[in-house]
C-alpha cells in the first residue's frame, strides 16, 4: 500500500526522459571527461627536490622482515 504515488513519479520521470530531446554539448562533456588541462597544471613538483634527495636511500635500504608469527609452545 502507498506505492502508487511512487510508481507513478518514476514513470513520469521515465516519460520525460525518454521522450524529451536534449540538446547535448559534446565540447563541454568532453572537457569535463578530460578533467584538468596540461596547462592548467603546474610545471614544478613541490616534492621533487625531496624525491632526488631519498632516492639513494630508498634504493640501500633493504625491505623490512615480516614479523616473526607465534608458535604454537606459548
Amino acid at each position: 500500500m502507498g506505492r502508487g504515488r511512487a510508481k507513478a513519479k518514476q514513470t513520469k520521470v521515465a516519460r520525460d526522459l525518454k521522450y524529451r530531446s536534449f540538446e547535448t554539448d559534446f565540447a563541454s562533456l568532453e572537457r569535463e571527461l578530460r578533467g584538468v588541462e596540461d596547462e592548467d597544471l603546474p610545471d614544478d613538483d613541490p616534492y621533487a627536490d625531496l624525491a632526488e634527495r631519498y632516492a639513494d636511500f630508498a634504493a640501500e635500504e633493504p625491505a623490512a622482515d615480516p614479523p616473526d608469527e607465534p608458535t604454537d609452545d606459548e
